[in-house]
Parts: structure tokens; sequence; C-alpha cells
């Protein structure tokens, strides 16, 4: 059969229409294509676990400066206080104060303002600090929470846990002489002790961790939120505050 007479023969069986741009020789060896493998599916992304207690911990032991603490805990998403307070309340004074305060959580000023005590207690704590020769150019404030709790209550026990690895390690790189805790809330998360203040004032306690070279006395006293609600509760806040003045000034560091 000639190449006319295919045509005709393709024509009969309906091959009326080119498929291809070019002809094709079906006559050839048809090559071999070999398989590409299939490229296996993206895994869908995991869901972040909230961030805990030892987060906390890893994040506040790589913090080498206080500028890099204060950046680790504004990124810090394990505390839900976070959530509902207006921003973070870091600290106040001076980095390398001899007396360091540390109270409770901030309150609506201080969420306002971004500085603890600056709210009627703040005022009371200023005097306070004046009645020993201080003032906030020679005194570091923090808090154990550095968010407000809404409607300011309490700090709940798991929000404290979260928040103590940064605390201990801000103690730690402001490396006091002396600490001062204002209230129950911060002598029980640093000092592990359930007593009262009642019974706790009026002397010192050695607070201690493991990046610390020395203890550093820690003075329990009355808050001075209490002080303004018990006006009688300032005379023994008075004799706390004169053996924080001796022992700062009988400190070598």
């Amino acid at each position: 059969m000639n190449m006319l007479d295919a045509l005709r023969l393709e024509l009969e069986w309906g091959a009326d229409e080119a498929l291809l741009d070019a002809p094709q020789d079906r006559r050839a060896a048809t090559p071999v294509v070999t398989a590409q493998p299939t490229p296996p599916k993206a895994k869908p992304p995991s869901l972040a676990l909230p961030e805990g207690p030892a987060d906390a911990a890893r994040l506040a032991a790589g913090c080498d400066t206080l500028e890099a603490l204060q950046a680790a805990m504004a990124a810090f998403t394990g505390c839900a206080l976070r959530d509902t307070a207006t921003q973070l309340v870091f600290a106040d004074g001076n980095p390398e104060a001899k007396l360091l305060l540390v109270g409770e959580a901030p309150g609506a000023e201080e969420d306002r303002a971004g500085r603890p005590f600056v709210g009627p207690a703040g005022q009371l704590l200023d005097k306070m600090l004046a009645s020993i020769g201080r003032d906030r150019g020679n005194t570091r404030i923090i808090n154990v929470v550095p968010w407000r709790p809404p409607g300011n209550r309490k700090p709940e026990p798991a929000e404290v846990e979260l928040c103590l690895p940064f605390i201990t390690r801000h103690i730690e790189l402001v490396d006091p002489a002396v600490l001062l805790l204002l209230g129950g809330a911060s002598v029980s998360a640093l000092l592990a002790r359930t007593d009262s203040i009642t019974r706790l004032r009026g002397g010192f306690i050695d607070y201690s961790s493991s990046r610390l070279a020395r203890p550093i006395p820690a003075m329990p006293t009355f808050h001075p939120a209490y002080l303004l609600r018990t006006p009688l509760a300032k005379r023994e806040v008075w004799r706390d505050l004169l053996l924080v003045r001796q022992k700062l000034d009988a400190s070598p560091y």
C-alpha cells in the first residue's frame, strides 16, 4: 500500500484531524519515560504548645543583660496575664542599686504608665525610701508578676510560678546588697515561706540562687497598699527600714 492509499484508508476510518503539531513516526521505538518521584506532601503546621515554667527558665537563663531580660519577658507568651494587661511593667530605678525592692503585681496606674509603684501606694513608697535617704535614683523596684491581673486581684500561684524565673534572673543581674520584700506574694515566691508577714518581718532572711556568688539578706515587710489601709502598721515598717539602712551602711558590696 502506497502512502496515498494509506491516507484514504485513514479518512475512511475517521482520522480526519491532526492532533499533533508535527507528524509522529509510529514505527519508531517508543522512548522510555522515567517516572519522576512524587514530592512528599508538606506536613501541616503543628500547633505550638503554650510556654510553661521550663520555657521561662530557659529564656531567663539565656539573658546576660537587663535589656535582654526585658526583651525575653516581652516576648514570653506563657502567662495569660499579658493578654489582658496594657503592657509589661518591667522595673524602675537604678539597675546597679544596692537596694532592690520586690512587690506583688502592677495596679491600674502602673499598667498604664509601664512603671511599678506609681499610684497611691507608690507615693507612700517614695516617702518610705526618703525616710532612709533613698529614692528611685539609688534603688531598684520590680514586681513578682510584671503584668497586671484583671481587677487588681492577687496573682494566682501558677502565674507566679511562670514569672518567677524572670524575677530570679533580674535579682541575679542587679546583684544588690539588700532585698526588701513588700508583701506576702514576694515573700512566698522568693523565700518559699508561708508564714505571715507579721511573723517574718523585723529580721533578715537569706535569699540564694544558683547564679549568685553569695546569699542576699532579705527583709520582709508590709506592702505600702496595706499601710494605706492600716496606718498603725507604719511604725513597724519604720523599724524594718532602719534595719535595712543599717545593713546597707555595713555592706561591703
